[in-house]
Formats: C-alpha cells, sequence, structure tokens
C-alpha cells in the first residue's frame, strides 16, 4: 500500500510538473509577441561552443527590412507561409509519400517551426525534437500574427558563423543596413539558409547561385510583393 501511495504521488508530482513546463512556454510565446527575445537557443549555443566567430545580431523591425528579404524566405523556405496554421501538413504527407516511394527524406519545417526550433531548442533531426518544434509552432502560430512571426524569424536566423539576423548579415556581407537590400541581394541571402556554416552569402558559390537563381524565379511566380501585402497593412 505504501508503494502504491509513492506511486500515485509520484505521478502527481510529474503531471503539475509538465502543466507547469507547459504554462510557462506559453507565457514565454505569449510574451515574446509583445517583447523581443533577447536571446535565441541557437545563439546560447553558439555562446556556449567557444567559437572563433564574433557573435553578430542587430535587432530591427519589420518596417526597417527591405520587403524583398521576407519575400526571399518565403520564396525559398515555405511558399504557405500565409495560409497554413504553423505546420504544413499538406507538405509533411508529401514527403512522406516521397519518402516511402524510396526517395530521400528532406525537411519540410515551416518559418513558423523554424523560428521555434532557433528560439527554443537544438539543431538536429530527432524526432523528439520534430515533435517539440511542431508543437510550439502550433503555439505561436495560435498566439501570433504572421507579421510578428515572419518578423522574429528575420531577427533570430543564422545567415553565417556567428551572424544572427538579417540586419547583420546585410551590414557584414552588403556593408548596407536591411532596409536597403535589393532583390538579388535579399535571394542571396535567403540562399545559404539550409546551411549557414557552409554556404557564403560574401562569395557565393556557383551552388548558392543556381539557388539565387530559383529563389528569384519564385518570387516572380508568387507576384512578387503583392504576395506578402497582408503584412504590411
Amino acid at each position: 500500500m505504501a508503494s502504491q501511495s509513492l506511486i500515485r504521488k509520484s505521478l502527481r508530482t510529474l503531471v503539475w510538473a509538465v502543466a507547469a513546463v507547459f504554462l510557462l512556454v506559453i507565457a514565454v510565446i505569449v510574451l515574446f509577441r509583445f517583447v523581443n527575445p533577447p536571446i535565441s537557443a541557437f545563439i546560447v549555443g553558439h555562446l556556449l561552443s567557444g567559437s572563433d566567430y564574433e557573435l553578430r545580431q542587430e535587432w530591427v523591425s519589420l518596417d526597417d527590412i527591405s520587403p524583398w528579404m521576407p519575400l526571399a524566405v518565403v520564396a525559398s523556405e515555405d511558399q504557405r507561409f500565409p495560409y497554413h496554421h504553423g505546420v504544413d501538413f499538406g507538405a509533411i504527407r508529401k514527403v512522406l509519400a516521397e519518402y516511402q516511394a524510396g526517395q530521400g527524406l528532406r525537411g519540410a519545417s515551416t518559418i513558423t517551426q523554424q523560428t521555434a526550433k532557433n528560439l527554443f531548442l537544438w539543431n538536429g533531426r530527432s524526432f523528439i525534437r520534430k515533435a517539440l518544434e511542431a508543437g510550439l509552432a502550433l503555439g505561436i502560430d495560435a498566439t501570433w500574427p504572421k507579421r510578428r512571426i515572419i518578423e522574429v524569424y528575420l531577427n533570430i536566423a543564422e545567415f553565417g558563423p556567428g551572424v544572427y539576423g538579417v540586419e547583420a548579415a546585410s551590414r557584414a556581407y552588403f556593408g548596407i543596413p536591411a532596409s536597403h537590400l535589393t532583390q538579388i541581394q535579399a535571394a542571396t541571402l535567403a540562399a545559404v539558409l539550409p546551411n549557414p556554416k557552409v554556404l557564403s552569402a560574401a562569395s557565393p558559390s556557383a551552388y548558392v547561385w543556381e539557388r539565387v537563381a530559383w529563389i528569384r524565379g519564385q518570387m516572380a511566380q508568387l507576384s512578387g510583393l503583392r504576395y506578402l501585402q497582408g503584412l504590411y497593412n
């Protein structure tokens, strides 16, 4: 009887602990809708890694970012960004079907999921991390407007070793503020996002230029700047 009582008490403690963590995460998500995150999990990882690369980041509002930049990352990373609810289940089904057909397993993370990962989680491909990422993305999409999601994403995304956020990237690679980015410069920054530690916006390889051309083509197919006009209304 004593052991059963101890088990019940342990389970109650566990349930309360899980509930407390859940409520804390929700509170932080709601807070970051209005308050700019002072740091992200990926930046913490950079600081703890002992990297020789200096940390560069400067927060700017979406109004101080060239409209070509959000269009470039949407065209490159998540073309259904204005319409899904944080997780693109249609894209996930397509990826799983391709995998079952013998094709390689590719990512299907939305910009919201990438924001959740960069802000709260660690890099990796484990199912546990992907599940946490999806849950956080659903919470973020439920509490943040799309404008806030893309703003936070562009301010915490890694664009190169030690370079976080579009303002730092724009100044590091082009010597201009993010508000002055041209279409091709925005596409170049978006092109390195899949692997910013290997792909370079400072000295683009042939592969990066191919991605730039593809991204610009997708930007045109999405009807250009009109596609994300709702973010600025």
